[in-house]
């Protein structure tokens, strides 16, 4: 049975229930050794994640001294507890290597309650993080008030001590210890900075009750000290009543601001997705202007980051989270992993997103052919080539169902469905609209428990799927319209382990 994943804000909310020795003993009874737990048919192989425990946002990425530096939240349990950020390191964005923890509750500090989210920039030469810290406390002065106890946010700093990123001294006291004042905020975390000029500029994600989610704007000379403006963008409640803010809209979370090809991008999740905006920013009124707007992902996808590459790209990271109960993930012991990178560009005014080159290290043995069948569900990439198929077209039968499958079952089952708008799909329980009528692409890797689809460049979908009998397929992808299957290639892929 599909069951609804919590929110992120249900798992902020949760968190001061699930701290301390007490919750840490409770889930000693799954017990599992990491050599288990890399057994699980269901864990991936070519996608970044702990050895064991929970994960989520990525945190901080960042290219610095010929290595990719990954930052993420984490913790040690299969399910949400006091968050921590885990390392990694790589050379090529594909192959990881895990290194110790890098950031950790400082008892009686203001991060006691947890390291939430944030992001790294070089100051002043160094590596240094801006990140949410998390402390208990009142009704009153809480940012998070449905958390039991209520939890207070504020933007913490902490600065490499090395060029190993190992090591990092945090500063004792918060850059922002509140919002501003008078704002009844429904959060305040997620700190995202960037260099305008001569001043730093930084956004927290943030909102209020009937006003909408917003980002709030601060400037700095010194990346320590920082003057509130207003809010840089917001948007409006989408009127469904509830406890959550982000559901109703009333809160944005994981803002990430960047320039890209002669526009600006903002990109923030609300409402159990992830959206992103193009637009201008007036560097006069520090306003963004946006001038057009997307859905990021239709799956499993959300608080996503970006960086810059070795070679100025700017590249995406995203959290795939588990949509299957949380009694299974929890008995699994492991929860979560990061997407593949994802290369950023902008054409037409619409987002451009595709998966980094550099995925293509991961190819083994090839594939080609239409004819091709029993494609293993564990590690595979396919590209699929469609073109629209009339009554009267030359050249390749119209197909109205193809399957590409493995000794367990199918691995994908391809449908055209007349019944369906042209321009129409649906992959998994989810419908896309507004996809090219004209040639199709589809990219799609699979990985033992998780599919990532790219759909001419610009729709993606990210889609879990829990195999239990041979006849399920990893995913079904039922197209809108009349179809000719026009090339296909396939590749099994290498595990970065």
């Amino acid at each position: 049975m599909h069951t609804r994943p919590p929110t992120r804000r249900q798992v902020l909310a949760s968190l001061a229930l699930t701290t301390g020795a007490t919750f840490t003993r409770k889930l000693r009874a799954f017990n599992l050794t990491d050599a288990q737990i890399a057994r699980d048919p269901m864990r991936p192989q070519y996608h970044l994640l702990p050895t064991h425990g929970w994960m989520n946002d990525p945190c901080g990425p960042i290219y610095w001294k010929g290595r990719y530096h990954m930052f993420l939240q984490y913790n040690s349990e299969p399910v949400s507890a006091v968050k921590l950020w885990a390392h990694a390191t790589s050379s090529d964005m594909i192959h990881w290597h895990r290194e110790p923890i890098a950031l950790a509750p400082t008892p009686g500090g203001p991060d006691a309650e947890g390291c939430w989210t944030g992001t790294a920039a070089v100051v002043d030469g160094k590596p240094t993080f801006l990140y949410t810290g998390v402390v208990n406390s009142t009704p009153e002065q809480a940012t998070l008030v449905d958390a039991n106890p209520p939890l207070g946010e504020s933007v913490c700093m902490a600065v490499a001590e090395d060029d190993g990123l190992l090591h990092w001294r945090k500063q004792p006291q918060p850059v922002i210890p509140t919002p501003p004042p008078g704002m009844k905020v429904v959060g305040f975390r997620d700190p995202s900075p960037w260099r305008e000029g001569n001043h730093w500029y930084l956004i927290v994600a943030s909102g209020e009750r009937g006003a909408g989610g917003r980002v709030l704007l601060y400037r700095s000379t010194d990346f320590r000290h920082w003057e509130y403006l207003h809010p840089m963008a917001q948007g409006k409640p989408n009127g469904r009543l509830g406890t959550d803010p982000v559901d109703s809209g009333e809160m944005w979370e994981c803002p990430d601001f960047f320039p890209l090809d002669g526009k600006h991008v903002l990109i923030h999740s609300t409402e159990r997705r992830t959206l992103w905006q193009i637009g201008s920013l007036d560097t006069a009124t520090m306003l963004f202007h946006a001038e057009n707007e997307g859905l990021l992902d239709e799956g499993a996808y959300y608080a996503p980051k970006s960086q810059l590459d070795a070679k100025g790209n700017r590249i995406l990271w995203g959290w795939i989270t588990e949509t299957r109960p949380q009694a299974e993930y929890a008995a699994a012991g492991w929860s979560g992993m990061m997407s593949l990178p994802r290369r950023l560009s902008i054409e037409n005014n619409q987002l451009v997103m595709e998966p980094a080159p550099e995925v293509a290290s991961l190819r083994a043995a090839p594939r080609t052919g239409l004819a091709v069948r029993r494609l293993p569900t564990a590690a595979q990439e396919i590209r699929l080539a469609l073109q629209p198929a009339t009554s009267g077209s030359p050249g390749r039968e119209k197909f109205s169902e193809q399957s590409f499958v493995d000794n367990q079952g199918a691995a994908i089952l391809l449908r055209a469905d007349p019944q369906l708008s042209p321009g129409t799909a649906r992959i998994g329980e989810k419908e896309i609209t507004g996809i090219d009528k004209g040639p199709l692409d589809l990219h799609i890797f699979l990985d033992h428990s998780v599919a990532e689809i790219f759909i001419n460049h610009r729709e993606a979908v990210t889609h879990r799927y829990y195999q239990r009998t041979t006849m399920e397929p990893a995913v079904a992808i039922i197209l809108g319209g009349n179809w000719q299957l026009t090339r296909q290639q396939a590749w099994s892929l290498k595990s970065i382990w």
